[in-house]
Order: C-alpha cells, then structure tokens, then sequence
C-alpha cells in the first residue's frame, strides 16, 4: 500500500507511473487491477487484460526487512463461504490468528501468524493449496 510504481505493456511499450492504493486482485493469474485512467495511459482499457512489467520505484517501508505480514487466502461475495473457510483454517492452523472481514463488495479471509512474522507468513503461504484459495503475502503496516 502507498508503493510508486510504474506498469508498462509489454505489447505497446506505453507506460503509466500509479500509486498502490489497494489489496487485489482476487483472480488468479492476474497480479494488478488498474483504475480506467491508468489502463486508458498504458493502452490495456479497451483489451482488459494484458501482460505488463511492474517497476517498483518507492515503497512506504523497506519490503526486505521488519515488518508485520499475513497471508491473505482470497475474498469471497459470500459472508458464509469465508467463514466456512475460516473455520477449517482455525483447525489447520491453531497458533495462528485467522481473521475474516468485510472488504468493499467482499468478504477477505487473512491468517496472521504468531507475531505476524514474516518467515512464518511464507511458511503458511507455501503449504497452502489452490482448494483453499489463491494465497499471497500481505504487510500489514
């Protein structure tokens, strides 16, 4: 969150500098959703998709050190479906918080382990499998 980068496509070479303002994308295989103005700068807004080069300029703290991490599992337009989730998470992973709350037209799944330290983060992210969702770490600071 508040990280300057710049998306450029890789079919046009138009390029856009942007600001991450949000958690997302929820569909697997994509890794960034673009407001309509950025997508209209890097000449993706009448294809939809594209493939793109993210440059990461500035972040608001340095990624390789401290931080608090969790792993975000997925969102859910059904508020029982991620509590379903949640709790087979709660078994699987007693130590760790697993926390479900309301996003802006979603239900987040998240699970912050013991001190939401990192390296237990991508422990967690790596066992997890696709049935439960597509997972990826998250800085919570």
């Amino acid at each position: 969150m508040g990280s300057l980068i710049v998306v450029t496509n890789l079919v046009t070479g138009q390029s856009s500098p942007m600001r991450i303002t949000d958690r997302g994308p929820f569909v697997e295989g994509r890794i960034l959703d673009l407001t309509i103005a950025s997508a209209k700068a890097t000449g993706i807004y009448r294809m939809g998709s594209a493939r793109v080069r993210v440059e990461v300029f500035r972040t608001p703290k340095p990624i390789e050190t401290g931080g608090r991490w969790c792993v975000q599992i997925g969102a859910f337009t059904s508020q029982h479906k991620a509590n379903k989730l949640k709790a087979q998470l709660v078994r699987k992973y007693p130590g760790a918080n697993v926390i479900e709350f309301p996003g802006e037209d979603s239900y987040w799944v998240r699970i912050r382990p013991e001190g939401d330290n990192r390296e237990l983060a991508e422990s967690i992210a790596r066992k997890l499998r696709p049935a439960e969702g597509e997972a990826f770490l998250t800085r919570l600071d």
